[in-house]
């Protein structure tokens, strides 16, 4: 069994003596695991490094076996990560989100998305809104889609303010108001065609939104929790952005 793509390297672990156990999200194959040997080495550990995008070629003697990989650097973003908490917390909630889904189950569209957040994952103007929108694109790969375009209640498409925690479907301002109390929040960058971007307040709404369904539909009937990772990028992200708000004038 033979195989080659492009991957963004997730996480790597030690195996042995001188090889690691690669854990990549690739184009074509979904999330899939192998050996490299000698992925320890001074050549190569530079680049098996998370957030970088390698070249794979695959091989093994059956298809459910874990197989080896041999690969080559196409991008490397590790060390511009490493310098932000931000980017370091951020992409590793991306892929614990990842491994929610399915080993070697095809998901091209997050593949695509995971390679567009990491090229911003450093800037927390924009990675904030990125990673809550990956959050929302993960729960529609799950089955679990919210219904963000239009309101439930009325149907139409303006002023989408409100979800509701029930039906996971979008709510106008004037169909909500009486059960504000009872509804989430919905941040504007969450919707379609909408500019990327926020401010501490909407990324902590995002964050609670796509959370709660998380934790409806994935986390609880799994038994499992939220990964720590995703508190970590959210506690990082909010002192950036605290740190690049303008001071109030004195006086």
């Amino acid at each position: 069994m033979e195989w080659r793509d492009e991957g963004i390297i997730l996480a790597t672990r030690k195996h042995g003596e001188t090889s690691v156990i690669l854990e990549v999200m690739t184009r074509g194959r979904g999330r899939h695991l192998g050996m490299v040997r000698g992925g320890r080495s001074r050549k190569m550990r530079p680049f098996l490094q998370p957030g970088n995008r390698v070249d794979l070629s695959w091989r093994a003697r059956l298809d459910e076996q874990l197989g080896t990989f041999q690969a080559e650097p196409i991008e490397q973003n590790a060390a511009r990560l490493l310098e932000s908490a931000t980017a370091v917390h951020g992409l590793q909630t991306l892929a614990a989100h990842l491994r929610l889904l399915p080993e070697r189950d095809p998901h091209i569209r997050l593949y695509e998305t995971l390679g567009l957040i990491i090229a911003h994952l450093d800037d927390a103007t924009v990675a904030g809104a990125l990673v809550a929108r990956f959050e929302i694109m993960v729960l529609d790969e799950l089955g679990f889609g919210l219904d963000l375009l239009q309101c439930a209640a009325t149907g139409t498409r303006d002023n989408l303010i409100y979800v509701s925690p029930k039906t996971g479907r979008a709510v106008s301002a004037e169909a909500g108001a009486p059960w504000a109390d009872k509804l989430l929040p919905l941040p504007s960058f969450l919707k379609s065609g909408a500019e990327i971007g926020g401010d501490g307040e909407a990324i902590s709404a995002a964050f609670r939104l796509s959370g709660y369904f998380l934790a409806r539909h994935v986390y609880e009937p799994r038994g499992i929790s939220a990964p720590q990772s995703r508190a970590s990028f959210l506690a990082a992200l909010l002192k950036a952005l605290t740190s690049q708000s303008p001071a109030a004038p004195a006086g």
